[in-house]
């Protein structure tokens, strides 16, 4: 039995040592191109010897020797023989053998690194199974590689792509104006930021979107390291600092606003919930546009996890009546997603949206037989139920004037965490409002 230093040695012994029965050997794969001539698939020599330090020693001669039997036959059907193998044997004197010219080889293939194209590189990332991606990611990269291939060019190499050139595409980025192909249609990116020059556009994309587009492409470059196309991402490092932090990516709402908000026709009387929404009126319609404010306000649900709840997905635990945040495939086959895994959640029903009376609705929902808890909302072009709301709710804010100093606001700032300041801050505020039009009001 081998001790502790000697097998440790092993670890590290040269290709093709083996010990068989105590006894070293060199054992050598049959080349590819020799087996149709060769008896079997591998080549055993023994080493006639158990000492690990003469096999050592050995191993050497015995793999030339193979090798050289290699070149005689290759030699021997025409192949292209290396004189300078053939050239000795164990057992007997140096033989040379006369090198014997082959039939002409066409050129070795390039390595595929040097003939993969990026336009070639990106389709087969996107392609790639293993990227599970929904409609909207599948569009953002559409438009990355659009804006890749515009600045490199289709048929370039991958490997043609230098630090330098990323460089270069980053500082065009940063001069491109917002919603460009919505305003600059039919133009390339540099076409686009000339014309922006020319009128004098300001208005430039921010920090944030410059990154996704740098990471987005940086993820093809490492994909592409990983297939073996490339050795390296000249993307590397090259995101740009963000001034505005993350925390302040939204305003959150004021006081005004949020009086406002709930101030609106909507929640103290309206002329319906369709049209009519912003007419005052005696109506009280009590359907997703009255609901997914207030949810994400006393939830901190995202839009779209609203927007996609079932009824089934209301559900009392250990006497809490309780949100339950979901993916996969709901009852009616439509599919539900949430940002991440860990987004799938059980979230308590605040008791402000029980005095509001929604547990009555989720309950006269049922009772009608629908499956969806806001059966009105359709699904939008990429598939989420919360396209059209989110479109409502900027109306919506313009109408009750609650706008005017937020001028990055949606529904979904509700529901963000920094908001929580809001709310603990001006609790008593916005409670008072809704305890006067909402809270104390008769379910209908």
């Amino acid at each position: 039995m081998l001790g502790k230093s000697s097998s440790g040695r092993l670890h590290n012994r040269p290709i093709g040592l083996c010990s068989k029965r105590g006894i070293f050997h060199y054992r050598r794969r049959v080349p590819t191109d020799l087996l149709t001539v060769w008896e079997g698939r591998e080549v055993w020599r023994s080493l006639d010897t158990d000492s690990y330090a003469m096999a050592l020693r050995r191993i050497h001669r015995i793999a030339a020797d193979v090798e050289s039997e290699f070149e005689k036959a290759r030699a021997s059907i025409g192949r292209l023989a290396d004189p300078a193998l053939i050239v000795t044997t164990l057992n007997g004197p140096p033989i040379l053998l006369p090198w014997v010219p082959a039939a002409p080889q066409p050129p070795a293939p390039p390595p595929p690194s040097n003939r993969r194209t990026i336009g070639d590189v990106y389709d087969r990332f996107i392609a790639d199974p293993k990227h599970q991606w929904s409609k909207r990611t599948l569009i953002a990269h559409a438009t990355t590689r659009k804006w890749v291939i515009e600045v490199f060019g289709e048929q370039t190499a991958l490997t043609d792509i230098t630090r330098e050139g990323c460089c270069d595409s980053v500082a065009l980025l940063r001069e491109m104006p917002k919603s460009a192909h919505q305003r600059f249609p039919d133009m390339t990116i540099k076409e686009v930021v000339a014309a922006a020059k020319a009128s004098g556009e300001a208005r430039l994309i921010s920090t944030a979107n410059l990154n996704a587009y740098v990471n987005r492409f940086g993820g093809v470059m490492n994909w592409a390291i990983n297939e073996g196309y490339l050795d390296r991402n000249p993307l590397k490092g090259l995101k740009l600092p963000d001034p505005v932090k993350k925390r302040d990516k939204r305003n959150p709402f004021s006081t005004e606003q949020l009086r406002r908000i709930f101030d609106a026709p909507i929640y103290t009387g309206c002329r319906d919930d369709a049209n009519g929404y912003a007419i005052p009126g005696d109506q009280r319609p009590r359907r997703a546009r009255f609901w997914v404010p207030l949810i994400a306000l006393f939830s901190g649900l995202r839009l779209n996890e609203i927007c996609q709840l079932e009824v089934s997905d209301i559900r009392e635990m250990d006497g809490v009546a309780c949100f339950n945040v979901t993916s996969g495939v709901s009852l009616t086959g439509d599919e539900k997603r949430v940002k991440t895994n860990a987004s799938e959640r059980v979230v308590p029903v605040h008791d402000e949206l029980i005095r509001c009376g929604f547990l009555a609705f989720a309950a006269s929902q049922r009772l009608c037989g629908e499956t969806n808890l806001f059966p009105e909302l359709p699904f939008g072009h990429l598939g989420y139920r919360s396209t059209a709301i989110s479109r409502w709710f900027t109306r919506f804010l313009e109408n009750a004037d609650a706008k005017a100093s937020a001028d990055r606001m949606s529904v979904p700032q509700l529901a963000r965490p920094l908001n929580l300041h809001v709310l603990r801050k001006h609790l008593p505020l916005y409670y008072g409002y809704l305890f006067c039009h909402v809270l104390h009001q008769d379910y209908v």
